[in-house]
């Protein structure tokens, strides 16, 4: 096995206002590979479609650097977590080359399988009490670390995550670490971060960095048997242009934490005030309701007590390939309803991340007069899914045909969303209010 000299903490740059170029992110990746030793085995770990990021940009420019380097390998294994994989012609898409002869020394590209325990591996467990720390207590038990058999001892000498980070409800903000937990990880805990992230509670999680979730899966990420570079991104489209604001590159927890605090200025906008309805038009790289809900999770801190979350998504045609059935038999409800079911159904407790999901669609409860939790807002979805089904989920629907958009303009009492599940949404606490 070659030995890789040590990455130095952090490298890169990046700010708000900065547009960083392909000659910008050659020079700051060429550092941050510049310990990679001649010979080496190197493993990408990639986003899935679900995620617009930079990797198109910047695996072709890491391949070229370390063709320079001579190494022996360098295969890519996606982060798909628990959604469905993807086509060949995708991946091929998402790394910036529709073969591998575009992509020098590239190998092969491996989807990650979740629910599989032969394509898994165990490296490690984190203690009861360790745990107990880690989470302030909100959970107790130990954890089994299994990963993707990929990443088992001696199998690759340098581990790259390639990952843009953004407010995210779960981690608080994606980046670093998430990527192996629970990314490429196996049930246990891809189960426990995802409950862990619904019992901080989403509007103490979102948009925070320093969580119960990312503290636990950074502590499982030490048991990775191999030298990682986190390559963590902050992008933005701008009119459909994908814009680069800052790479930082190095330590998986160091780096993550820089490319957050230009994060929370780019994907967190202040609106001042509430709303009584907002109109979320969905990002169309969000095909289901297992990613879609990201539209609730971002918009829900401005959306009144009582009032009502429009998703427009005629190009969503599932709830999820692969959650739908149990998504379908409990639905959407708040998180006080769903410990009580979880704490009664088995078929909850050994699906822990459809649990959270339930709870973070629904966002938040309220009580009634009456003493009843429900939703703090209604959801009411305007898509390909049937009426049906949306009813079984506990969601509105409104046929995508009789949509206007019209109907909603001019109302002082609704915010339209274009892009909506990208940025996260908050109500400015102090300083000047910001309108978009």
């Amino acid at each position: 096995m070659s030995v890789s000299a040590p990455v130095s903490s952090v490298v890169g740059v990046g700010s708000p206002a900065s547009d960083l170029s392909p000659s910008d992110l050659r020079e700051i990746l060429a550092e941050a590979l510049s310990g990679i030793a001649r010979g080496s085995s190197v493993l990408a770990i990639v986003a899935d479609k679900t995620r617009d990021d930079n990797t198109n940009i910047l695996l072709p420019l890491a391949a070229q650097i370390l063709e320079g380097r001579k190494i022996s390998k360098f295969d890519a294994l996606v982060a798909q977590g628990t959604h469905s994989p993807m086509t060949e012609s995708e991946k091929r898409i998402k790394i910036g080359g529709n073969t591998t002869a575009q992509i020098p020394a590239f190998g092969q590209i491996y989807d990650h399988d979740w629910a599989n325990p032969e394509k898994l591996v165990m490296i490690g467990k984190l203690g009861a009490e360790k745990v107990k720390q880690l989470t302030g207590g909100l959970i107790e038990q130990a954890i089994d670390l299994k990963v993707n058999r990929l990443l088992a001892p001696g199998q690759y000498d340098t581990i790259l995550i390639f990952g843009t980070t953004v407010p995210h409800e779960v981690a608080g903000f994606s980046g670093g670490a998430k990527y192996f937990f629970p990314g490429v990880a196996g049930p246990e805990l891809t189960h426990a971060t995802h409950w862990l992230g619904a019992l901080a509670s989403i509007e103490k999680v979102i948009g925070q960095v320093e969580t119960p979730t990312r503290h636990l899966f950074e502590a499982a990420a030490d048991f990775i048997p191999a030298q990682v570079i986190s390559l963590n991104s902050v992008v933005s489209r701008d009119s459909g242009r994908l814009r680069t604001h800052a790479l930082f590159c190095g330590d998986f927890r160091e780096a993550v934490r820089k490319a957050a605090d230009v994060s929370r200025h780019v994907h967190i906008k202040y609106t001042g005030r509430k709303y009584r309805r907002v109109v979320a038009l969905l990002d169309e790289h969000l095909e289901d309701m297992w990613v879609g809900g990201k539209a609730s999770y971002r918009l829900g801190p401005i959306i009144e007590e009582g009032g009502e979350l429009i998703i427009y998504a005629p190009h969503m045609k599932s709830v999820s390939d692969v959650h739908g059935a149990l998504i379908k038999k409990y639905g959407y409800m708040p998180l006080e309803r769903i410990r009580e079911l979880v704490a009664t159904s088995v078929e909850l407790q050994q699906n822990l991340c459809v649990a959270a999901h339930l709870a973070h669609v629904s966002f938040a409860g309220r009580t009634t007069p009456e003493g009843k939790i429900v939703p703090r807002y209604a959801i009411t979805l305007s898509s390909a899914i049937s009426e049906d089904t949306c009813r079984q989920i506990n969601l509105g629907c409104l046929d995508p045909r009789k949509f206007q958009l019209k109907n909603y303009e001019g109302d002082s009492d609704t915010l339209i969303v274009e892009n909506a599940g990208r940025d996260l949404y908050l109500v400015e606490a102090q300083g000047k209010t910001k309108r978009y």
